[in-house]
């Protein structure tokens, strides 16, 4: 769509270059000037002084400055002609040429319900004072209850010609979605998702929203950012509302308690449990292995007992008398053919002297 004629257009916080009422004033003055015959003498004088104001008109209409965090769309004729950057410029003078200033780097908002005291932008608040704020605060949620909802709205510049010509109002458009949009999204939540725990979805979803209406206007704006501020019940309901809340703080409180003590007691028994478990499979696979070897090793006892059962018992009676005998202090060895021992062998001396 092309930019069309309209040569009173002006950014949001931006104003145009060319100062229009200035050469409106000084017309005016040069004219009641001859009317009042204030420039006396001859012709002659009259046309120097006409030719002077003239240059000075067009000199004073001939340059601009544009600030570094905007541009100036500049129409001709009231016809979009060129878009330049920030520094000093010069255009057509007497009008010909009008720059518009666009603030393009600089983040604009728009505050909803509430006001915030020297904004720089003429539609950062509304127009109809306290009682349009109040209107666009009041929402119905989902469950069919009544919410006063606040909230900011973040926005930039982005396409400055479709900002100036594709919509007559572009940031008033906004804010008209901006409240379209956020009605949407509260009214598909239950009031405690909005007060509570469904604020960010909130945000995000009408961030969303909010953009592909402003892309699909053709707004030339971009969306930065959607923040909910305060969020409350309407004041005849606001004290209980308030019991209500404690309430479920209350609950939700005891719940984390019992969690805590849940998340203390439960994975320490877990632990004894796991614990005791491994303790038994490592008892029984020592156990089951001490069988195993004890059965492999009497099988291989057996085999060689059934070689040479004589031999074999013989080499059983001296390991066992190795293993026994290592462990006894006092050896008395008799001889069994001998038929008598000497009286004076005290054995229960010798067992007293033992260590």
């Amino acid at each position: 769509m092309s930019p069309s004629n309209d040569e009173g257009r002006t950014g949001p916080s931006g104003s145009g270059a060319t100062p229009g009422s200035d050469i409106e004033d000084l017309v005016r003055q040069v004219k009641k000037m001859f009317t009042q015959g204030t420039l006396g003498g001859s012709p002659r004088r009259v046309i120097v002084y006409v030719l002077l104001a003239l240059v000075g008109m067009i000199a004073w209409t001939s340059y601009y400055t544009v600030p570094s965090d905007s541009v100036a769309v500049v129409q001709r004729f009231g016809k979009y002609h060129t878009q330049v950057p920030p520094g000093l410029h010069f255009m057509l003078p007497l009008g010909i040429d009008r720059a518009t200033i666009v603030p393009v780097k600089r983040q604009l908002k728009q505050e909803f319900g509430f006001t915030t005291p020297g904004g720089s932008d003429p539609y950062q608040n509304p127009r109809d004072g306290k009682q349009n704020t109040r209107r666009e605060t009041e929402m119905v949620t989902g469950d069919l209850n009544a919410a006063l909802v606040e909230w900011v709205v973040q926005y930039r510049i982005s396409d400055p010609v479709k900002f100036l010509f594709e919509v007559r109002e572009p940031s008033a458009t906004l804010r008209y979605v901006s409240e379209s949009v956020m009605r949407e999204v509260v009214g598909d939540r239950t009031v405690d998702e909005v007060i509570t725990i469904g604020r960010q979805e909130i945000e995000t979803e009408a961030l969303t929203k909010m953009q592909a209406l402003s892309t699909k206007y053709a707004m030339g704006i971009s969306i930065d950012q959607v923040q909910l501020k305060n969020i409350n019940p309407p004041k005849p309901v606001q004290e209980s509302f308030n019991e209500v809340n404690q309430a479920q703080q209350e609950k939700e409180k005891l719940i984390n308690e019992a969690r805590r003590d849940y998340n203390k007691v439960i994975p320490l028994a877990e632990g004894e449990k796991d614990q005791r478990i491994r303790e038994a499979d490592g008892y029984r696979l020592k156990r089951i292995n001490e069988a195993e070897g004890d059965a492999a090793r009497f099988s291989a006892l057996l085999a060689e007992y059934t070689k040479a059962p004589e031999v074999t018992r013989r080499r059983i009676y001296v390991e066992t008398l190795q293993d026994v005998l290592p462990g006894i202090q006092s050896k008395i060895i008799v001889d069994e053919k001998t038929h008598g021992i000497l009286p004076l062998l005290n054995l229960d001396a010798q067992k007293g002297d033992r260590p």
